[in-house]
Parts: structure tokens; C-alpha cells; sequence
């Protein structure tokens, strides 16, 4: 069998060791693997007819070639926000253009569906099944291809933790240890100048990172995506934590997806295959209200990329490479449109389809304190290992 593996998405720590465990059980097995450069991208932009196409989008992976790609973080695929079934005009190779209509093509707003040239890829390639490792967005249109008939067993990654249907999702453990360590670094500036830091962390939809990094920190306040948030209650309250400490700061961590009430996101950009702007910024603007309201300083610090850059920790490893020997699992037994998932502390594989079934989110009510604008985690019993 080959079996084409691809990353799409932001990258995280434990996609390395995730594609090095399924190469190493593949060919222990008597497959083949080809790796898929630039996520989805790669298939879209492959053109049959050009000798040198396979080499600029895909490559042929054995033992030697990812011997020691696990031992940092990030993906040596390569990675993209490509998707196939939603090309923007200005997005579409040439190849696949209109060769006597370039310039009204590149004008035309709508998107396009080139579902068909991907599936035609895959047919030349000779792939038989592919492992996607992504988010929701990536893995919808493993979803799409598996609709199409095309064997597909995905897994799932993103910092946020934000896939619906698992527990997990590699990544995670990474950015909460990485937001924890800088959180804390922080306190020697925050606290030798008597200021108030404002931490702003990703996370677009869930804010579980923000919630939990503040929970392991022992952060002052946490806002999360989830809750709109009042900037004059939360002035009082940090000019409350600053005066209660005895050096004389206050820390804040805050979702890049969190708005104040009657406010929006702060996005900007235009937007992706997925309908998706960039998002930042709201560390920024919400320093400068405490700030208008309080006269204090303050100290602005997006952690952003930091939270997902260098080596996955023992957690993220762990996962990633039993994630990885899952999905070999299935697609030895024949199964197709699954995702592979940690549910209750167990591992177990659920239908694709799950993924865009729902949003995952914090549970406010048990976890959340939205009035004191903190993690309300007192009593864990029965509770999932990631309080998710």
C-alpha cells in the first residue's frame, strides 16, 4: 500500500515524531509513504504534466529521512491553509487556468472546487489512503475527500485544543508548559517595575490555553474567548491583585479570540480558504483601557508563536506517536473516515464527520468564574484529565 501523510494548519510540537512513528510502522509492515509538502497545498498545486512536479510537492519518506526529524518541534512537511474546495481566484495555479483568460480569472471573486484535479493526484500518485494531521479546518476536508470515496484516517493537532470530538489534541500540552514558563519569567520584569502584564495567548474560539495556563501560573485574572469581558470591572479588580501583592504587580492572561462586552474580535487581514482573518491584538487594547482607566504601566506581551515553537514535551510525544500507531491500526484493518481521538482518558477512533459536528469550549459554568474573571477549578473529581 502507499500512504500519503500530510500537515496542514499552524504548526505545533508532535507533528515530527506523529509522521516519523507512522513511517517507521509502515515500512516495518511493507508499505510506502509519501509525504505531502505545504498540507493541502501540495496536491492543488502538483501539475502531472511537469517532470519535476513530484519533487517540488512531495516526498518519498523511509526510515533515514525522518530518523531525526522528531527531535524538534514544528513540521519538515511543511505546512498551509489551503483549501481545495474553496480556492480563491488569485490562489488557483496557473496551470489550471484559462490560458486565454488569465487576467478576468485573477478578477473573479468567486471560489473554486478543484476537488476533482486533487482526486485525479492521488489516482496518478498511486496513494491509496492519506493521514491528514490537523486541526478542524484541515481535517473538514479530509472529511470532503472520504465523502468522495477516498480513504482517509485523520489526526488530529491544534494548540488550542479545540477539535470537537477528542479530549486531546497534539500540541496542547506544549503550549500550556511553554505559556507557564514565560508566564512566570515575566514576573522579574512585571514585578521589578510595579506594573501589570498583559499576556496574550492564541486561541480563536476555546479559551483553554488562557484558562489553563493561568490555572497552572497562578495567574491574577484570566479572560478567555468565551466570556465578553467588562474593562473597567476588570481595572478594579487587577488594581485589587496588584495592592494584595506584596511586590506590587498583577498579571492577566488573555485569549487572542476574547472581546469586551459589546465589542467584537480584534481581526484583521483578509480571510483564508476557511473563512478565518488573523487575530491579535486585544492583549494590546485592553492594556490600554486599564491603563486610561487606572494610570498605571503597563507590560504587553503577545507570547503568540513562542507558545508553539521548538521540541514537543514528554506528553505531546507520547500522544503523537500513539496517535501515529492508531491510525496505522486502522488503515491495515480497511477502516476509512475515522479520527483517530482521546476520549475519558482513553484512546479510541470516532467518525471524521464528528470534527465539523460542533465547537468545542470551555465549560464556563464548571470551570469559569465570570464574574472574578479567573479559573473556578476547585473540585476535579470525575473531571477529564484536561478539564476540558
Amino acid at each position: 500500500m502507499r500512504i500519503g501523510i500530510l500537515t496542514g494548519g499552524g504548526d505545533v510540537p508532535g507533528l515530527n515524531p506523529s509522521i516519523k512513528a507512522v513511517v517507521y510502522r509502515a515500512i516495518d509492515e511493507g508499505h510506502e509513504v509519501v509525504g505531502i509538502r505545504r498540507g493541502w497545498g501540495g496536491l492543488l498545486e502538483f501539475n502531472r504534466d511537469d517532470p519535476d512536479g513530484f519533487d517540488k510537492h512531495f516526498i518519498k519518506l523511509d526510515k533515514q529521512k525522518v530518523r531525526t526529524v522528531d527531535r524538534t518541534g514544528g513540521t519538515f512537511l511543511h505546512t498551509s491553509r489551503t483549501q481545495p474546495s474553496k480556492v480563491k481566484a488569485k490562489d488557483v495555479p496557473d496551470f489550471l487556468r484559462d490560458p486565454d483568460h488569465l487576467d478576468a480569472e485573477k478578477a473573479d471573486t468567486s471560489l473554486r472546487d478543484f476537488t476533482p484535479h486533487i482526486l485525479k493526484n492521488l489516482e496518478f500518485l498511486g496513494i491509496e489512503t492519506l493521514i491528514p494531521i490537523g486541526g478542524d479546518d484541515t481535517l473538514s476536508y479530509g472529511e470532503r475527500l472520504h465523502s468522495e470515496g477516498f480513504p482517509v484516517v485523520a489526526i488530529p493537532k491544534t494548540m488550542d485544543n479545540d477539535v470537537y470530538g477528542t479530549d486531546y489534541c497534539i500540541g496542547f500540552s506544549t503550549a500550556v508548559t511553554r505559556s507557564v514558563q514565560f508566564i512566570n519569567q515575566l514576573r522579574t520584569s512585571t514585578g521589578s517595575h510595579e506594573r501589570i502584564a498583559i499576556v496574550e495567548l492564541f486561541g480563536r474560539n476555546s479559551g483553554e490555553t488562557s484558562l489553563i495556563s493561568s490555572y497552572l501560573a497562578g495567574v491574577d485574572r484570566a479572560l478567555i474567548s468565551e466570556v465578553p469581558f467588562d474593562p473597567e470591572k476588570l481595572a478594579e479588580l487587577v488594581m485589587q491583585d496588584k495592592a494584595a501583592n506584596p511586590s506590587n504587580y498583577a498579571m492577566v492572561t488573555i485569549s487572542e479570540g476574547a472581546h469586551m462586552i459589546g465589542g467584537k474580535v480584534v481581526e484583521f487581514g483578509e480571510t483564508d480558504a476557511y473563512g478565518h482573518r488573523k487575530l491579535g491584538g486585544i492583549g494590546e487594547i485592553t492594556g490600554e483601557a486599564i491603563k486610561k482607566l487606572t494610570g498605571e504601566n503597563i507590560i504587553n506581551q503577545r507570547i503568540g508563536y513562542l507558545m508553539r515553537s521548538g521540541a514537543p514535551d514528554a506528553l505531546d510525544l507520547m500522544v503523537a506517536v500513539n496517535f501515529a500507531n492508531m491510525a496505522m491500526d486502522l488503515i491495515t484493518s480497511g477502516a476509512s473516515g475515522r479520527m483517530v481521538a482521546l476520549r475519558d482518558g482513553t484512546y479510541t477512533h470516532i467518525p471524521m464527520s464528528t470534527v465539523t459536528s460542533g465547537i468545542k469550549r470551555v465549560d464556563v459554568d464548571e470551570l469559569y468564574d465570570s464574574k472574578a474573571y479567573r479559573p473556578k477549578v476547585r473540585h476535579v473529581l470525575g473531571k477529564p484529565m484536561f478539564l476540558y
